[in-house]
């Protein structure tokens, strides 16, 4: 996965070239993104696009509109942005059919140097089952085809993996190029000690990071509401807290591995409780691993945030994967404050896997102290389970 053609690999002087971004951003009631993030890690590939004579042809999809056309899915507001952002007029294909009169027309007069935005890739429903004849269409429109959309990599679409097949010219953009520099370099020849940290809610969204993992790191950090089925595996009580019951024989037989395998496998030691999932329910912290009957574990308590920073401090390779707690809490927001804070504060490669931990360390004001911020939850994690990700696989080999 390591080894792909980027776009500085190819000629693309006077060519059409169509890139697969990730414009799938957040927007409010009146239409305007409220995250520009993503935006922002396309500009890198259209820059050098544009610098070098290339005509350049943008596709996205944006939210789930299920293969209808329906306008708070539209990608009009990402156009108008990109507009903005860009010396460079860009014009919007508003077609309901991605490909349609006006994407043909507006493609085919292009000059060196245009940028053309089409419509919301999702708009067809061929997009999501990887469609061969909708992958066709796109492919008509461009010479080469460019993807930069790790966010979706992980999922063989038609405008992600599908459209290689009709192009003759297929490479990665820089964003693509940085997540798998970052992440392949973490997990197959990181700097030791090499620590991962997982939180979130379930265990079964990270059986196969785990298992995966063990074989690549020293440590494992476990936060947040998966920690308390490994703790009740191991008899303690939790009260009523978030737990997996068909996930206790796993969590144990992990917890074996890991002595097995040489690795720290860390659970919390103590938490902060509550009588409820509300931001107003009384934050109490307990004495040990043990949650009374009647509360709910909602973050990991000071001694195990103590005991994270601990091992954070030591270490040269950081993974977080999930937060430590009910971060959108205030009152439950500590221990993910403290590991964001920690990680800031090392030396360390940092690599934050997208999703709730991307939000909550660039929402605590910590993001540009990470060295890379994943822009893709879902498609990180199928890459730390050592999966091949298809949108990637599918481009030319070097």
């Amino acid at each position: 996965m390591l080894n792909k053609k980027t776009v500085e690999d190819i000629n693309v002087n006077g060519k059409k070239v169509l890139v697969r971004c990730d414009f799938n951003v957040p927007l409010n009631d009146k239409f305007e993104i409220t995250d520009e993030s993503r935006i922002e890690g396309a500009l890198p590939t259209i820059k050098y696009l544009l610098k070098n004579n290339a005509k350049v042809i943008l596709c996205s999809h944006l939210g789930r509109p299920k293969g209808e056309a329906k306008k708070e899915f539209s990608l009009a507001p990402v156009a108008k942005r990109l507009d903005e952002i860009l010396d460079t007029k860009v014009i919007f294909a508003a077609d309901d059919e991605v490909v349609g009169t006006n994407a043909k027309e507006a493609t085919n007069n292009m000059e060196n140097g245009e940028i053309v935005l089409l419509e919301n890739t999702r708009y067809r429903k061929e997009e999501k089952k990887n469609g061969e004849e909708f992958a066709k269409e796109l492919a008509s429109l461009a010479d080469i085809y460019v993807n930069d959309a790790f966010g979706t990599a992980h999922r063989a679409h038609a405008s992600t993996e599908g459209i290689t097949k009709f192009m003759d010219e297929s490479v990665s953009g820089y964003l693509i190029q940085k997540e798998i520099r970052f992440l392949g370099n973490a997990v197959e020849t990181p700097k030791r000690p090499f620590v991962a940290i997982l939180g979130g809610a379930k265990v079964s969204d990270k059986i196969a990071v785990i298992e995966n993992l063990l074989d690549k790191v020293d440590s494992i950090l476990i936060g947040g509401g998966m920690a308390y089925t490994f703790l009740k595996a191991q008899g303690y009580t939790i009260g009523t807290s978030l737990v997996e019951e068909d996930r206790l024989d796993y969590a144990l037989e992990m917890i074996e591995q890991a002595k097995v395998k040489n690795v720290n496998f860390v659970l919390p030691v103590d938490h902060i409780v509550g009588a409820e999932f509300s931001k107003d329910t009384e934050p109490i912290k307990t004495e040990d691993q043990n949650i009374k009957d009647g509360y709910m574990g909602l973050d990991i308590g000071p001694k195990t945030a103590d005991l994270f920073k601990d091992i954070i401090k030591d270490a040269k390779t950081i993974i977080w994967n999930g937060p430590m707690g009910v971060f959108e809490f205030e009152n439950f927001a500590n221990g993910t404050i403290s590991v964001a804070s920690e990680m800031a504060n090392t030396d360390a490669i940092t690599i934050i896997g997208g999703g709730d931990s991307a939000t909550a360390v660039n929402t605590l004001g910590f993001g540009d102290k990470m060295s890379h911020i994943s822009t893709g939850g879902g498609a990180s994690l199928v890459f730390l389970e050592g999966k091949e990700l298809p949108g990637i696989m599918a481009l030319d080999n070097k």
